[in-house]
C-alpha cells in the first residue's frame, strides 16, 4: 500500500457550545415573575445574557426551559439560528444535565461546553475570552471567580455570630463555567448517583477528581437573585455600554 496516496484527515478542532439553565422559578426574586424575563432597556435579562455569550465563537447554545414556558422560543435572541431548546428539570443541576444529554446528540464528546446562569447578564467579553483561552491552553475545566472581599461570619442559633471565617484561599464562584461535554456529563451523573449536593458544575467536577482552574473575573458579573439586583444590573449594563 502506498501510504503517500492516503489522504490524511485534518485534525478535528473541538467546538464550543453554551448551556443556559432557565427553568427555575427564582422564588427569592418573586413568586409570580421570572427574573430572566424582566426587561433591562429593550431586552430581557435572558436575551442580554445570551448576547454576551455570543461574543465567543459558539457552535450553538441550548436553553433548558420550563415545560410550560411559552416565552423563550419567541424572544429575539442573538444568533437565533444557533438556539436549541430542551425541557429543564426540577433543580438547576437537572436542567444542566438535560441540556448536556441534548447536546450529546448533536455535539462531540470532546467539545467544550460553557454553562452560564440565565440571570447573569453583565459578564464581559474580555472575561469570556480569558476563560475560554484558559481552558484551551490548559485542556482543563475552568470557572470565572473573584476572591472573597468582605469579612465572613459563621452564624448559629438564629442571629448569633459563632466565629469569623478566614477569607484566605476563598473565591466566590461565578459563571460561565467551562468543561468538556462528556467529562461534565459523566461528573454530574456520578454526583447525582452518590446523592451529593451539586451547587455548580465545578462542584460535580471536583467530586469526580477533575482539575478545575479559577479565572479571575469581575465583581460586576452579578447574578440577579433579589429584586434590587435588577436595578443594579441596569446600572452596570449602562456603565459598561458607556465605557465602550
Amino acid at each position: 500500500m502506498n501510504h503517500n496516496n492516503l489522504q490524511q484527515q485534518p485534525p478535528r478542532h473541538p467546538k464550543l457550545w453554551a448551556v443556559i439553565p432557565a427553568a427555575g422559578s427564582g422564588s427569592r426574586f418573586s413568586r409570580t415573575e421570572l427574573k430572566q424575563y424582566q426587561y433591562i432597556q429593550d431586552q430581557t435579562v435572558l436575551a442580554h445574557s445570551i448576547a454576551r455569550l455570543n461574543h465567543l465563537p459558539l457552535a450553538g447554545y441550548v436553553l433548558a426551559i420550563g415545560q410550560a414556558d411559552d416565552v423563550a422560543q419567541n424572544l429575539n435572541l442573538a444568533e437565533k439560528e444557533k438556539a436549541h431548546f430542551c425541557v429543564g428539570g426540577a433543580e438547576r443541576v437537572d436542567s444542566v444535565l438535560n441540556a448536556l444529554h441534548y447536546l450529546s446528540e448533536i455535539a462531540h464528546a470532546d467539545d467544550w461546553v460553557l454553562v452560564h446562569d440565565a440571570a447573569r447578564p453583565c459578564v464581559t467579553a474580555a472575561c469570556l475570552e480569558q476563560l475560554y483561552q484558559t481552558a484551551l491552553a490548559t485542556d482543563q475545566s475552568a470557572i470565572l471567580a473573584i476572591p472573597v472581599r468582605d469579612t465572613l461570619k459563621k452564624v448559629s442559633q438564629g442571629t448569633k455570630i459563632e466565629t469569623t471565617v478566614s477569607r484566605d484561599q476563598l473565591w466566590q464562584a461565578q459563571t460561565p463555567q467551562i468543561a468538556k461535554l462528556d467529562v461534565l456529563k459523566t461528573a454530574i451523573e456520578s454526583a447525582l448517583k452518590q446523592q451529593l449536593t451539586i451547587t455548580d458544575e465545578a462542584s460535580a467536577l471536583e467530586a469526580a477528581g477533575q482539575i478545575v482552574n479559577v479565572v479571575h473575573g469581575r465583581s460586576d458579573n452579578i447574578k440577579i437573585t433579589y429584586p434590587d439586583d435588577l436595578e443594579l444590573a441596569r446600572l452596570i449594563l449602562s456603565a459598561q455600554q458607556q465605557a465602550l
